[in-house]
């Protein structure tokens, strides 16, 4: 019986001392899975290239370059103000022909409509009785200076000849300036004068050469001098007007460059200078309002396009990266670092936009990192069957 019992506490002393043993490497064992683990994760990232992948790769180092920076901001073709007139009536009355229609290419002091108005008659007629007295006025002064010099008159009554046609030229003057502002001009002033007929209707000119980019009459309708008939521009030139956030808007000045892409006519730009930047912030927009001149010979740029302004800042040293050295994984940016013996380790990076095939590096890079400046797709595909393997 004592026997029996001391075989049985043998073997339970044995199986404790295996428990205890088991316990006992359980961190041992953990730390070294968390070794391997990390070993892998770094291995995740680093490769060796074969010897036949090699002559693929180029090693090189970034550069520092002047580089400008490009503000990209949401804009709009607009007419030239100081290219735009609106023509109306000078005057109350009605519609009875038009002469253009819309698009249509026009000369300084070209026909565009013809009006007739009640008032455009009284006044030709106080300017016909202002012409008539004041010939009249003017026959009596002189008849007055002849019997003056026959001493038939008084100097008394010569002076009051003169001063009555000297009141009738005034009102000569008068009434041909009110005539003017009817839109009369000088041209048919005399023909007035002439003939002696009132005219039944007068035209309405334009003031400028351009096209006729808007009309809002028909025949028939009654217009008064408020109304705005039509608009004559001149498009050789245009205005391109953007919005900038008011965050970056301290960057923008006077005399920039600026780039003008317009998606309706694909991959034609055009350039100019910014000529104006608004001193005031949009209070809805929370943007500075930016304008450019872009010459427009052919016509190409239509108002009210949209476009895409492309702003160039100052010059300044900035290290960069070509495309060709970059790979991207999950909206990631990596380079190759250059560890020598065909080794390389990918690391992320923050890039800046491209600008002529080369991408400014903002962090996690610097000029003395030796990287693979070429051939950084190859590389990345040995480094993903590695990871496959």
């Amino acid at each position: 019986m004592k026997r029996t019992l001391s075989i049985l506490g043998s073997v339970a002393l044995a199986a404790l001392l295996v428990a205890a043993c088991g316990k006992g490497e359980s961190p041992a064992s953990g730390e070294k899975q968390s070794e391997q683990q990390n070993a892998e994760e770094k291995d995740f990232n680093s490769i060796t290239v074969r010897p036949e992948v090699a002559p693929r790769i180029k090693i090189g180092y970034p550069t520092m370059v002047d580089l400008a920076d490009k503000l990209q901001v949401p804009s709009r073709v607009e007419v030239d103000e100081e290219r735009l007139v609106r023509v109306g009536s000078y005057v109350t009355g009605r519609i009875i022909d038009l002469y253009v229609m819309l698009g249509d290419n026009v000369k300084a002091g070209a026909p565009l409509a013809r009006l007739t108005s009640p008032e455009l008659t009284q006044a030709q007629l106080a300017y016909l009785r202002a012409f008539s007295r004041t010939v009249l006025t003017q026959k009596a002064a002189e008849r007055a200076h002849h019997l003056l010099a026959a001493d038939v008159i008084a100097v008394a009554e010569v002076e009051r000849r003169e001063s009555e046609l000297e009141v009738a030229r005034a009102e000569l003057e008068a009434s041909k300036d009110q005539l003017r502002l009817l839109g009369v001009d000088s041209a048919v002033l005399k023909e007035l004068a002439k003939q002696g007929h009132i005219l039944p209707s007068v035209t309405i000119n334009s003031t400028r050469n351009g096209i006729v980019i808007a009309r809002n009459v028909i025949v028939g309708q009654v217009v008064q001098p408020a109304d705005q008939l039509f608009g004559v521009a001149d498009l050789s030139s245009v205005w391109v007007v953007g919005d900038v956030p008011e965050q970056i808007a301290r960057n923008v000045r006077i005399g920039q460059h600026v780039e003008i892409h317009v998606p309706a006519l694909g991959d034609t730009n055009f350039d100019g200078l910014i000529i104006f930047v608004a001193d005031t912030v949009d209070p809805m927009t929370r943007t500075v309002m930016v304008r450019t001149m872009v010459e427009n010979p052919q016509r190409k740029l239509k108002p009210d396009m949209l476009a895409n302004m492309h702003i160039t800042d100052n010059l300044h040293k900035t290290l960069v990266v070509p495309e060709t050295a970059v790979v991207r994984e999950a909206n990631k940016d990596y380079v190759f670092l250059s560890q020598g013996n065909n080794r390389f380790l990918r690391v992320p990076v923050e890039l800046g936009p491209e600008v002529a095939d080369m991408l400014p590096v903002i962090s996690g890079l610097t000029a003395e990192q030796s990287i693979v400046v070429d051939g950084a797709f190859h590389l990345d595909n040995e480094r993903k069957l590695a990871e496959l393997e």
